[in-house]
């Protein structure tokens, strides 16, 4: 079992999470339950399941929290494009948050790879 608050990675996620809520609130209204939903799922799907992971008795169950964490990388970033695409989002803010998307699709790519080893 590993405390996944002191997992550099959750705390990013934690933040993404806080600015995309942010974000989100400035959409139309009329997507409340359409890509807000969405993309706030997603967003919250990442530290969710780095916690869920952590709690989990074996490394091998970490590593597959860990990749459904990565999949909700991958499906806020493009969520977050469609958002850019509809002009709900301008191109700066999309930017700045695909950016830290990235990071920590990296951070928990790095993470999975070094629970692997360390399973092997």
């Amino acid at each position: 079992m590993h405390n996944f608050k002191e997992l550099k990675v959750w705390q990013e996620a934690m933040e993404l999470a806080k600015e995309v809520y942010l974000t989100t609130a400035t959409f139309p209204a009329g997507e409340k339950f359409g890509l807000v939903s969405q993309i706030n799922r997603s967003v919250v799907s990442i530290p969710s399941n780095i916690a869920e992971g952590a709690g989990r008795s074996s490394n091998k169950e970490l590593s597959q929290f860990l990749s459904i964490s990565i999949g909700s990388a991958f499906e806020l970033e493009t969520q977050l494009l469609l958002a850019r695409n509809l002009n709900f989002l301008p191109k700066e803010k999309s930017d700045y948050l695909i950016q830290k998307v990235s990071k920590i699709q990296r951070m928990l790519s790095v993470l999975k790879k070094r629970i692997i080893e360390k399973s092997s």
